[in-house]
């Protein structure tokens, strides 16, 4: 589908037409105003792009502080809110609480819903009580609450709808994503791969609550909704049973492959995109084999979930580069003939490009000069290796077998980017990505697993690169070459999202604090501010009786903020980010305030 009515979307209004009579007709409809924000992601395309323009590369440096709201949490505050007409719904980390802001109001609150949950369910949330947003549909505000259930709220009022448990906490299963609605299916994750959860991707009724599939990302084909003869991987049938060949015995039962990232949707293919996480445990050497389908892009059916294409980024993932980075659809030219692009920074350090229609790999380049646990993508469709990693075994661990430490690992487990989004501008055509800029000592151990308790079998420490020392980078991509087109060192890892606008500015947050207005053209700072706490949440731009705001979540936390907001010290804690982030503490403290900004007058 062509990504460019409104510049973003959708290429025409036949287009449109099209389009809309496959997807969520209300949906589309509302997410061509640019004065709201619909969707966690901008749009069913991910391009986290804002056609506002009254904020410009000549006056953003001029923004103020309109207001800010205090969410009275003080845990790692990722996501952002949305904006629909003149309500504000903003939420928070456990015990995610969901407010709904009157805009004409100064931000008075209209209803406040606030989950009774089990805090058993904090110790089995791998890095962070984090929550990445809340969906909206047909009038009702959707979120995926920690202890799993998927809940819908009265957009007007905040009662209740209806209610489902998509997972058990007992066994490790979480719930941190954000959902989002398709058609007349509100599509749900999972989180846990660090207690050995199986992975699954479902769909619920979007008006009872009912479940409609569930794939899982490992296991028995009728499971998964693979089919061996006609969903293929790099254009070849995955055959049967091509999960469990991977794994030894019934490891697959806990074999991680968990889905907790963000979910893009073409209504014209009528196809979504979501990537899947690690395998389980982190020790290599207990699960031999290619551990399909950990680390895999899957294009599915929303209507049956029955899976078109599969992608394996990383097989025997040995390194924990969980694969669920978001997924950004757009047109371009690539070689002189036009494509329908999937672009997809992943935690392993490659920046991907396949076309999402046929999921043919057309560009595989790392987005960070120091990855260096492979060489490259095998690219030469006739090699044997075609689409693999050309893995360095010293920097492979289990290589060299357990208990062995790996050291010098780049990028570390956490990822040159984690669920940090990006975003795509159609006026210059470039990906604008967050990333970290980390490596890594890694030690596997044997573990035995018991259910609800963390399976993970590695001791990791995490430092800048040799000869460095900035942790971070915000970059410019070139989709179509697999090329940096201008890099921003940050001294900590940019786990903000990024925001794109029409006005040529791009904003992002830093772990300080500091929301920052780049030039997307050159990259040169024009303006920044400190907020009250370091910023892992995501950009939003709106717009409100004719002015433009720009609001971000500021709540220091997440995996790279976990001993800040765990009040951890162990410098191996919170798996070796602890000790790699420790000078954090210097610059910020705990906080959870949405501020929001907006230019003079």
């Amino acid at each position: 589908m062509r990504y460019l009515l409104l510049k973003i979307c959708f290429s025409a209004a036949a287009g449109l037409a099209a389009g809309a009579a496959h997807a969520n007709e209300e949906l589309i409809k509302m997410s061509q105003n640019p004065k709201d924000w619909v969707m966690p992601t901008g749009n069913y395309a991910n391009h986290r792009y804002s056609q506002l323009k009254q904020i410009t590369s000549e006056n953003v440096a001029k923004l103020q502080v309109a207001w800010t709201f205090s969410t009275g949490v003080l845990r790692g505050h990722e996501g952002g809110p949305l904006v629909i007409g003149d309500v504000m719904y903003v939420h928070a980390p456990f015990p995610n609480t969901v407010f709904a802001l009157d805009l004409n109001n100064d931000g008075k609150i209209l209803w406040k819903y606030e989950p009774k949950q089990d805090p058993t369910v904090i110790p089995v949330m791998c890095c962070d009580t984090v929550n990445r947003g809340v969906a909206y549909a047909d009038g009702m505000i959707f979120l995926h609450q920690a202890d799993t259930t998927l809940v819908a709220l009265d957009a007007k009022t905040g009662k209740i709808v209806w209610s489902v448990k998509n997972g058990d906490p007992s066994k490790g299963e979480t719930g941190t994503s954000a959902p989002v609605v398709v058609k007349d299916k509100v599509l749900a994750g999972i989180s846990g791969a660090e207690f050995g959860v199986r992975g699954h991707l479902t769909a619920y009724d979007m008006k009872t609550g009912k479940r409609v599939w569930r794939a899982y990302s490992t296991g028995p084909d009728n499971e998964m909704l693979v089919d061996p003869q006609r969903t293929t991987e790099l254009g070849n049938a995955i055959g049967e049973n091509s999960s469990l060949k991977t794994w030894e015995g019934d490891q697959w039962k806990i074999g991680g492959g968990s889905t907790w990232g963000w979910y893009s949707y073409d209504p014209e293919l009528n196809l979504i995109y979501y990537g899947t996480a690690n395998p389980s445990t982190w020790n290599p050497v207990q699960r031999p084999g290619d551990n399909k389908w950990s680390m895999t892009i899957f294009a599915r059916d929303p209507d049956t979930g029955m899976a078109k294409w599969a992608y394996q980024m990383t097989p025997h993932d040995q390194w924990d580069y969980d694969g669920i980075n978001e997924m950004i659809l757009t047109d371009q030219n690539i070689g002189a003939k036009q494509r329908k692009m999937l672009v997809h920074f992943d935690r392993n350090g490659f920046g991907y490009t396949l076309d999402r229609e046929t999921g043919e790999l057309l560009v595989a380049e790392k987005y960070d000069p120091a990855v260096n646990w492979a060489t490259k993508i095998d690219m030469e469709k006739n090699s044997k290796t075609y689409g693999r990693p050309l893995v360095d075994e010293k920097y492979a661990p289990g290589s060299k077998g357990e208990n062995v430490n790996y050291t010098g690992v780049c990028p570390a487990a956490l990822g040159t980017k984690d669920q940090q989004p990006a975003s795509y501008s159609p006026e210059t055509r470039l990906f604008y990505v967050p990333t970290n800029h980390v490596c890594m000592d890694y030690e596997p151990f044997r573990v035995s697993y018991t259910a609800g308790q963390p399976y993970v079998g590695a001791t990791l420490s995490m430092y800048p690169p040799k000869g460095e020392s900035h942790m971070g980078n915000f970059i410019a991509w070139d989709a179509t070459k697999g090329k940096i087109v201008w890099s921003n060192p940050e001294p900590f890892s940019v786990w903000s999202g990024a925001l794109s606008t029409a006005g040529g500015v791009v904003f992002y947050g830093t772990l300080e604090g500091y929301l920052k207005a780049v030039d997307a053209k050159t990259g040169k700072e024009l303006y920044k501010f400190k907020t009250p706490s370091g910023i892992i949440g995501n950009v939003t731009a709106y717009e409100h009786k004719g002015k433009q705001y720009v609001a971000v979540l500021s709540g220091v936390g997440g995996w790279a903020g976990i001993g800040l907001a765990a009040g951890l010290t162990d410098p191996q804690a919170g798996l070796g980010a602890v000790g790699g982030y420790a000078a954090l503490s210097n610059y910020t403290a705990l906080g959870g305030t949405l501020t929001v900004f907006a230019l003079p007058g």
